[in-house]
Formats: C-alpha cells, structure tokens, sequence
C-alpha cells in the first residue's frame, strides 16, 4: 500500500503534464485550427501507428487478435458516429438531410477521440503502476517519458475538439476529464496488475482503433475541400511534422527510460 501514493502522485503529475503543455493550443487564433488539423493527423497516425500498435503487438501473444481488436474498434467506431449523426439528424439539418455540409461535425469526431484517448490513458496508468511495481526510480522516469509522448496526441485532441465544434473551455474540460482516467488505471494496476496483464494489448489496440478511424475517416476527407498544390504541400508537411513529433518524442523518452532503467 506504500507504493500507492507515489503511482497516484506520478500518474496525475504525469496527465496534468502533458494536458496543460498542450492546451497552447487554445491560444491559436481560430483560422489556424483547420490548418493545424493536418498536424492533428500525423500525430495520430503517428501515436497509432509508431507507439500504440508495436507496444500492443509486443506484447500479445497472438498478434492476429490484435489486428481483429483494431478491426473491431474501427467498426465500433462507425456505428458510434452513426449514432451520433442520427440524434442530430432528428433535431437539425444534416448531411443525412441532403443540407449544406456545417463549419464542423457537432461534435462526432471530438467524441470519438476523447473515447479512444481515455482508453489509451487507463493504459498508461497501468503502465506507471507496474514500472513503479518493478522500481520506484523506473516508475518516476515512465510516468515522465508518457507524459513526454502523450504532449504532441494532447495537442492533437485540442485540435480535433476544436474543430469539431467544441469551445475552448470544453475542450481543456474533455483532457482534463480523459486524463483523469490515468488514475483509475494507476488504481486497476496497482490492485489487479496480474489478472489484467492479458488483457493490456487489447485495449491499447482499441486506442488505436479510434485514433486511426478519427484520423482517416473523419479528418483526411476534409483536407480534400483544398486541392490546391499549395495547400496540398502546406497539408503533407504538417501530416509528416505531426509523424516526426512522435517519433522523435517517443525515441527520446525511451533513450532517457533506456538511461535509467536496469
């Protein structure tokens, strides 16, 4: 039970961390929000596909469940926006309606990734849990090196929630309310670390569902409305510099974990 308080200290050390760096992005005055979704993308895919998918593979023993958890998620995914279209589409004018397509989703995409990302920082709470489980030190550095790489996914949540209709004060509220779920992992961890470690791949495997369905299904079609060379080269970059983000955020944290560990 001594080890409780230092997980719980860290874990939300470590999500209050990565949240307030991000919502720089409240200061983007509100032309820049679309153009900032191509980042958003890259640090998605990036997150999904360099961090989130290798770990979940790592650590399966099967890695074709893993592939069928993404698939799942992914379909899952799609009757959730589905839903969401569909209580709009009573009440309001909608793409189903034949109108006029809005300035943003009503909200769809925004909760789709909070879902997925709260998902994703339950995991991260057992992670913590478990280094601080192995090692007090190795503990400390792990909570430190997720926050590192949650900074470039937070920056890209406030930026999705943003333009997907969501003010300023809801979006820091919605990060704030999924990093919360950190903790309760930290809390999972610490009691049923043992029972749930099968189950660990599988969920970050959902994470990543849900970031690659946001990503591709509901941001990509909307850079296609610019199909300008300008903005097309302006797009491809920032999808690239939002990739690199995580790549180089991941490999210095894991050099600085890799330093200070065993």
């Amino acid at each position: 039970m001594s080890l409780l308080i230092p997980i719980l200290l860290a874990s939300a050390a470590g999500g209050l961390l990565s949240v307030l760096l991000a919502s720089l992005a409240l200061n983007l005055q509100a032309q820049w929000v679309p153009v900032m979704v191509s980042y958003a993308i890259g640090a998605l895919l990036g997150a999904a596909f360099l961090e989130i998918l290798p770990h979940a593979l790592e650590h399966a023993e099967h890695a074709e469940a893993v592939s069928g958890v993404v698939l799942a998620g992914i379909f899952a995914f799609f009757i959730l926006e589905k839903l969401v279209l569909w209580r709009h589409c009573h009440t309001e004018h909608c793409e189903a309606h034949g109108a006029e397509e809005p300035a943003h989703d009503h909200g769809r995409s925004g909760l789709m990734i909070t879902v997925g990302d709260t998902v994703h920082n339950f995991v991260d709470g057992v992670m913590i849990a478990a280094a601080f489980l192995v090692d007090v030190k190795l503990g400390v550095v792990t909570a430190f090196a997720i926050a590192a790489h949650e900074v470039p996914q937070e920056l890209g949540d406030f930026l999705i929630l943003l333009h997907s209709g969501y003010g300023k004060v809801q979006a820091l509220l919605l990060n704030l309310l999924s990093s919360a779920a950190m903790l309760v992992g930290a809390v999972v961890g610490y009691f049923m670390l043992e029972s749930m470690r099968d189950f660990l791949p599988y969920m970050l495997a959902l994470a990543a569902s849900g970031m690659i369905y946001v990503a591709v299904a509901d941001l990509i079609p909307g850079l296609h409305k610019r199909a300008e060379l300008g903005h097309t080269a302006q797009q491809a970059l920032l999808i690239g510099l939002g990739v690199f983000t995580v790549w180089g955020g991941a490999s210095l944290a894991d050099g600085w974990m890799g330093s200070h560990g065993h």
